[in-house]
């Protein structure tokens, strides 16, 4: 028998998510998908099959049927197979916790037959459900800090820039994508409730640490699939704004270092050199080609001839340096002039603009001068 130091339930979400506490989700891997925790595994009490069969007998015969076909479908041989999961999982994390969406009827059952096997592991009290609940509020108090909003043109380094900051929040980052037509990288984005829930943790962990303040980077309400919740995004409409002004040959290093170079590297590495290039070739052409309306046909087919040719000469060599063909008048004809436009709007909440020295010097003084 496997046993354990005895430890209670919990309701102490704070605690589970300051201190990146393993849990393990006994919802269906459907619900999973839709929204978990960070350091949480999905074995489920119940497959999608089995849940929607005993949801429907639930809403037909109600909750006594319910339960009696949910046992006689998880018994046996499966049962057994399910719970034998569960040890495992136990075993590799002694100090974690199990839900399921209520912290009611299937953490419970679970529980109950861990305990029939020797183990006797905690579950959190209000499941899913609460510790979700936790999160949003978590957010709501967050956007009552102070912010600061980092922007400037395509390849200014205000990524770079809000990493370097204690109190940074890299959006981009949490969604797994860089908010441009090329934004995409290599790691699938979350669903919203995942991407919610890390930018909830990660703010509550920096609150935790001393921080009262945000620096953000300037983004549109969408960052590929995932949208901003409504209280960051409106905060960012009111808050200061800081401006990176570098050179233009420093932001297209930048940009060929960043979406070419790094991007071939990365496509190689995960899938292999033949597979990678092909996977690098569409990235590349697939960026382009999401934007051709704004670009207009005629300046469309140049850069794409002109992608082609850098391809083409990157393969054979391994030099990228052509790719600036395409990549300038992309800059010089659409991102520089819609950005400016996008600026404009916003002159009159401009605090500061620099250098990407110069920003971060300031930004670095602003936060002293601010109680951080």
């Amino acid at each position: 028998m496997l046993t354990q130091q005895l430890r209670g339930d919990t309701k102490d979400y704070q605690r589970i998510f300051l201190e990146d506490v393993p849990l393990i989700d006994v919802r269906a891997p459907i619900e999973f998908r839709q929204g978990a925790f960070p350091l949480t595994v999905n074995l489920p009490l119940m497959d999608d099959r089995e849940r929607q069969i005993v949801g429907t007998c639930y809403k037909q015969q109600g909750q006594q049927a319910a339960i009696a076909l949910g046992h006689s479908l998880v018994n046996g041989e499966l049962r057994a197979q399910r719970t034998r999961a569960w040890i495992e999982q136990v075993a590799q994390q002694p100090s974690g916790y199990l839900y399921c969406f209520r912290g009611g009827l299937r953490s419970q059952l679970v529980q109950q037959w861990l305990h029939e096997a020797g183990v006797d592991y905690p579950r959190i009290i209000g499941g899913y459900k609460a510790l979700r609940h936790f999160l949003l509020e978590t957010l709501e108090s967050a956007m009552t800090l102070p912010m600061v909003i980092v922007g400037g043109n395509t390849g200014c380094g205000k990524t770079l820039l809000i990493n370097e900051m204690a109190s940074g929040i890299d959006l981009e980052n949490l969604a797994h994508h860089r908010g441009s037509s090329f934004g995409r990288t290599l790691t699938k984005q979350p669903s919203q409730i995942d991407f919610e829930n890390q930018l909830a943790v990660q703010m509550l962990k920096k609150q935790h640490g001393g921080c009262r303040k945000w620096i953000v980077e300037d983004e549109s309400r969408t960052i590929g699939s995932d949208s901003l919740p409504l209280s960051l995004f409106n905060a960012m409409q009111q808050a200061p704004v800081v401006v990176i002004d570098d050179p233009f040959d420093v932001r297209v290093a930048r940009l060929q270092e960043e979406y070419i170079d790094r991007m071939r590297a990365d496509f190689e590495q995960t899938y292999g050199e033949l597979e990678g290039w092909q996977q690098y070739d569409e990235y590349l052409h697939h960026g382009l080609f999401a934007i051709r309306r704004r670009l207009g046909l005629e300046l469309f087919q140049q850069l794409t001839q002109r992608l082609e040719e850098a391809l083409q000469l990157q393969r054979a060599t391994g030099n990228s340096d052509a790719h600036q063909q395409w990549l300038v008048p992309l800059l010089q004809h659409y991102y520089d002039p819609m950005y400016c436009y996008q600026l404009e709007k916003k002159n009159q909440r401009v605090i500061f603009r620099g250098n990407y020295a110069q920003v971060k010097e300031f930004l670095m003084a602003y936060s002293q001068n601010n109680g951080e």
